[in-house]
């Protein structure tokens, strides 16, 4: 087994990037969690077609909010259309299907062996990005497979070590910091446009838990991880063309981590990311036993 290790005194944004290309083209995951991650990838479409057949309001409505934006070239698919779209709309309306019933697959942020417990929980709703991308890229099923693994690697690992849901933030900002690396690394992007990208989205997009308060479930809570992968795509889109987001955002003495968390200059936390073997963070995955908020 072997890992990327992120200090908290280097420039963290920038060493996701770097990850992530180096995943993509030489990541060696053990076939368990290649299976592991199948049957939550599995899960997640079955989770989608789900909700789009009972017509439930958010994936319905982002979905023909997608079919509306058509691009025969550079473009990838929403469920059940051999039509293709703008990308960062396939992500939206794909995202919100496959989380609607919440019901997928969850993670806990805990690895006690490093000490990382921050406890942060996350859920498998961004594997819609590794697939556009796919698409896009007109890469295989095998390289698709890959990102889901990356994806969850990195949002995984960030839950271990930063619980956003203590400072009332939403924590599908894991998810889209991870699915913004992953997506220009199956793109063919630099680590530095990595980075930019991922500044950009901490910088101008960090959701807060509003969403979430009180009794009454509305679309912006189903589709939050749908709303916020939707940016990180275009940021990551932005940052492909030329425009400068934020660097080494997790050290900016202004940035919502160092916010929360005081420190002399470096990130609040060390970030640990499998390269091979089967330490990654899916195999600490459960599903959920029922639609509990239904």
């Amino acid at each position: 087994m072997s890992a990327t290790k992120l200090p908290r005194n280097t420039n963290q944004a920038l060493g996701i990037g770097q990850y992530a290309i180096d995943f993509m083209q030489s990541g060696d995951p053990a076939a368990v969690v290649q299976s592991r991650t199948i049957l939550f990838h599995t899960d997640s479409v079955l989770c989608g077609a789900s909700a789009l057949a009972l017509g439930t309001n958010a994936p319905r409505l982002l979905r023909e909010e997608a079919l509306g934006y058509p691009r025969k070239k550079s473009g990838a698919r929403v469920f059940g259309s051999a039509q293709t779209v703008a990308p960062e709309k396939a992500v939206v309306a794909n995202c919100s299907a496959v989380r609607e019933w919440d019901s997928n697959g969850t993670n806990f942020g805990y690895r006690p062996e490093l000490n990382h417990t921050a406890g942060e929980f996350g859920h498998n709703d961004f594997y819609p990005v590794a697939i556009a991308a796919a698409q896009l890229a007109k890469e295989d099923g095998l390289m698709a497979l890959r990102a889901m693994v990356c994806i969850d690697e990195i949002r995984g690992r960030l839950a271990e070590v930063f619980s956003l849901k203590t400072y009332k933030i939403d924590h599908v900002v894991h998810g889209a910091i991870a699915s913004a690396a992953v997506y220009g690394a199956i793109l063919g992007a630099t680590a530095d446009e990595i980075e930019g990208a991922i500044g950009m989205f901490v910088a101008h997009a960090i959701p807060w838990r509003a969403i979430r308060a009180g009794k009454q479930l509305s679309d912006s809570k189903g589709a939050s991880a749908a709303i916020s992968t939707e940016f990180a795509v275009l940021c990551m889109q932005r940052s492909m063309r030329g425009f400068m987001g934020p660097r080494d955002i997790f050290r900016n003495p202004e940035n919502m981590f160092r916010q929360f968390v005081n420190t002399a200059g470096d990130s609040p936390f060390d970030l640990h990311l499998s390269m091979s073997g089967d330490d990654f963070a899916v195999m600490g995955m459960h599903f959920k036993l029922g639609l509990y908020e239904h």
